[in-house]
């Protein structure tokens, strides 16, 4: 079954499922299980054995990423107990005058943390979701705002670790520099751009449309945070400390700060690398853990010595903030499983997708839309856009060969559909964490998101074509822009504005 049409049936399934039942965890491991019975041809004791040998892989191979989640949650229950979130939601109800402004703020926070996407997720959401409860601001768009700032703007910030990732992906003995063929792709990244400028345009309005207008109806006439989070901490508001705002916002600096150097650290820089160079090798999951690290011991000597939250307190946190993190944990644990069964060491669906890309090389004018597509397809199936870089980047630089102004736009076209596929996949581990960072369901996220995504993606087709017929990206960018600027215009005049100031 293995690189087979087959391969694609337990990323169908588990999709399938979450959409039909709303209920993840199963549909995950339902599409694990299948996935592993094609692997074994049916035996159910090795089946049950692969899955866990994969699960046993994957998790061990990113507990740097579930260490850098624990300690983050402890953070945010050691802050919100502290009483400086409280604080901090007070005076940003009174500096901020609506919804507009405060989804703004939102937005442009998600700008400024460009390093890494899991970080960006969960900070902002802990940064803002009080302000954004404060104005009504449904969970949901919330989610969307946060997921559209965080592997967008990732792919397009030559400082980060999605940038590492794209320049790893190349073959090994390729004469080409990748973190320059990545700048390169920079402008051409349609779907990232597009997906920044349709955001900005619909917190600006407030034109939702599809699911997500109904889900901002049902917050505009009774805001309800979901169940699950309601006191997620287990804090009450007795039990709060005197922290002031200033107690929230030098743990984040400090967070932020800690973990670019811990970029460079590991990337090399005391060893005489250049900044560009200790980035583009760092290791970051190891540098989100460095850094959380420090920053907990600073938060730790900071509320402690001036008494803003007692010790007992302070420990108490370490359950709490473990306990808040639990569900996005176990999704990711499941859906890095499902993309260890589809990897090139089991049912390898990226062989196959390869092969097929391969096979329709001769029609190298419709390349960038088919490279596209078959990225998204691809992040979707998998829930993983850096995986998709490492399967489709290669194939490009085999099919395009030298031509550089091809080569640049189809390794763009790859990256912008990858992040286009993540965003719309249930099982990205982007979308499950831009759902904690919200606090919201996480298949309402998928639901009210991917309306959105659709939007953008056809933009980028249309892009896209254009760049392969002349074989000029700028052309494509200008024509999926004007694709963009039709679309609002007709949103402009045919759906109303859901905002309530």
């Amino acid at each position: 079954m293995a690189e087979s049409v087959w391969s694609v049936l337990p990323p169908v399934i588990t999709i399938a499922l979450a959409l039909w039942t709303k209920e993840v965890y199963m549909s995950l491991i339902i599409g694990i299980f299948s996935g592993a019975l094609l692997f074994t041809g049916g035996n159910i004791l090795e089946s049950i054995l692969t899955m866990f040998a994969v699960m046993s892989d994957k998790v061990g191979g990113n507990v740097n990423i579930l260490v850098f989640l624990v300690i983050l949650g402890i953070l945010v229950a050691a802050i919100t107990r502290s009483g400086a979130t409280r604080a901090y939601g007070e005076w940003a109800a009174r500096a901020i005058n609506g919804k507009r402004s405060a989804s703004l703020v939102t937005a442009l926070l998600g700008l400024v943390i460009f390093i890494d996407d899991y970080f960006n997720c969960l900070t902002v959401g802990t940064v803002m979701r009080p302000v954004t409860d404060k104005f009504k601001i449904a969970r949901t768009k919330l989610a969307y705002i946060i997921d559209a700032t965080a592997a967008p703007i990732c792919i397009i910030a030559p400082v980060s670790s999605w940038a590492a990732a794209v320049g790893s992906s190349l073959p090994e003995g390729s004469e080409i520099d990748g973190f320059s063929l990545f700048l390169q792709t920079i402008p051409f990244n349609l779907y990232a751009w597009l997906t920044l400028i349709f955001m900005v345009f619909l917190i600006w309005t407030g034109r939702d449309y599809s699911t997500m207008a109904k889900s901002v109806r049902e917050s505009n006439e009774n805001f309800v945070v979901p169940k699950e989070y309601q006191d997620t901490t287990g804090i009450k508001h007795e039990e709060e400390g005197n922290g002031k705002i200033i107690d929230l916002l030098l743990p984040l600096f400090v967070l932020i700060a800690a973990c670019v150097y811990g970029m460079l650290y590991t990337g090399g820089i005391h060893e005489g690398k250049s900044i560009a160079d200790a980035f583009a090798n760092c290791d970051s999951s190891k540098s989100l853990v460095l850094g959380s690290f420090i920053a907990f011991i600073f938060t730790g000597f900071l509320y402690l010595p001036r008494k803003v939250i007692s010790f007992n307190a302070f420990c108490d946190s370490f359950g709490w903030g473990f306990k808040a993190m639990t569900p996005a944990i176990f999704i990711l644990c499941l859906a890095w499983t499902l993309s260890g069964i589809c990897s090139d060491k089991y049912l390898n669906l990226g062989g196959f997708v390869g092969g097929i890309v391969s096979a329709n090389a001769s029609l190298i004018m419709f390349l960038p839309p088919i490279f596209f597509l078959v990225a998204m397809g691809l992040a979707f199936a998998t829930g993983t856009s850096w995986g998709t870089f490492g399967i489709l980047i290669p194939i490009a630089v085999a099919v395009v060969g030298m031509d550089p102004n091809m080569l640049v736009v189809c390794v763009a076209a790859i990256l912008s559909g990858a992040v286009g596929g993540d965003h719309a996949s249930p099982i990205s581990d982007t979308t499950i964490l831009a759902s904690a960072g919200a606090q919201c369901h996480h298949i309402d996220h998928v639901n009210t998101q991917l309306p959105y995504v659709m939007t953008v993606a056809g933009c980028c087709v249309i892009g896209y074509v254009v760049d392969g017929i002349t074989a000029n990206g700028w052309l494509g960018l200008g024509a999926a822009l004007v694709c963009l600027a039709a679309v609002m215009a007709s949103i402009m005049t045919k759906v109303p504005s859901l905002d309530k100031e």
